[in-house]
């Protein structure tokens, strides 16, 4: 049998009341503070919150709606955009393609102090900011032909080219591609950079050119675009300084 005894209640004190109930005894007893025992640093009043420092994206960066004005706006734009594996028929060899019947005239060589005059150069842009990037790579890759592969115009314009295809890339969902095809623009861009010691080439900034690249690689894609439907996928558009009187 189990005998109950008389209930306890326990009551929390204060914590003041309990502080200075600890102090006292301490003080009666001449109990000695613990060996090891550091004084309390004295309490400091909170600093406020520094502000961050608002960083600065390059001008490159814009929104999915950014306008711009074209560098060739009398040039007819092919009615739509190839993009392989999709259906698209091919621009030149198939009957429905765009540009069938249509040969391919060989621009004259990129030159970096007359890029302005240079129509090929002016209308890859052109394709590019619209989302033609088959397109682009197109003329971009036959100028570069033209202009010696190994010569620096020519490396620059192995980076468009480059870039270009990131854009088919994303087209044909290939994330893989894409990546792979932004990084090795990227380098190509600062190799240039550094062989030439310049901010600008050919109006654009490398800078801008490099920035583009990385956010190229970096951003999620949506899948399932439109097949043939020309589209901006990237979040920027290249815009060559000074703009060009055509």
């Amino acid at each position: 049998m189990t005998v109950e005894g008389p209930k306890v209640v326990l009551s929390r004190l204060p914590t003041s009341q309990r502080h200075s109930d600890a102090g006292s005894l301490r003080r009666k007893f001449k109990v000695p503070p613990m060996p090891n025992a550091s004084p309390r640093a004295p309490r400091t009043k909170t600093k406020p919150a520094t502000k961050r420092k608002t960083i600065t994206v390059p001008a490159i960066e814009k929104t999915s709606i950014v306008k711009f004005v074209r560098l060739l706006p009398a040039t007819e734009l092919p009615r739509y955009t190839h993009v392989p594996g999709t259906g698209t028929p091919h621009p030149y060899r198939d009957p429905r393609g765009h540009s069938f019947n249509r040969k391919p005239v060989n621009p004259k060589a990129l030159n970096e102090d007359r890029w302005a005059e240079c129509r090929s150069y002016l209308l890859g842009l052109d394709l590019f900011n619209l989302g033609f990037y088959w397109e682009a790579h197109d003329e971009w890759e036959r100028l570069w032909r033209q202009s010696g592969p190994d010569s620096m115009v020519g490396k620059f314009l192995k980076g468009l080219v480059k870039l270009a295809a990131a854009g088919i890339k994303v087209r044909e969902e290939s994330i893989h591609g894409v990546r792979r095809h932004a990084a090795s623009a990227g380098e190509v861009f600062a190799d240039v950079a550094a062989e030439t010691d310049l901010e600008r080439f050919c109006g654009l900034k490398f800078e801008d050119l490099q920035f583009a690249a990385d956010r190229a690689a970096q951003l999620v894609y949506k899948p399932d675009l439109q097949a043939g439907r020309p589209l901006r996928v990237f979040p920027y558009v290249l815009t060559p300084e000074p703009m060009p009187l055509m």
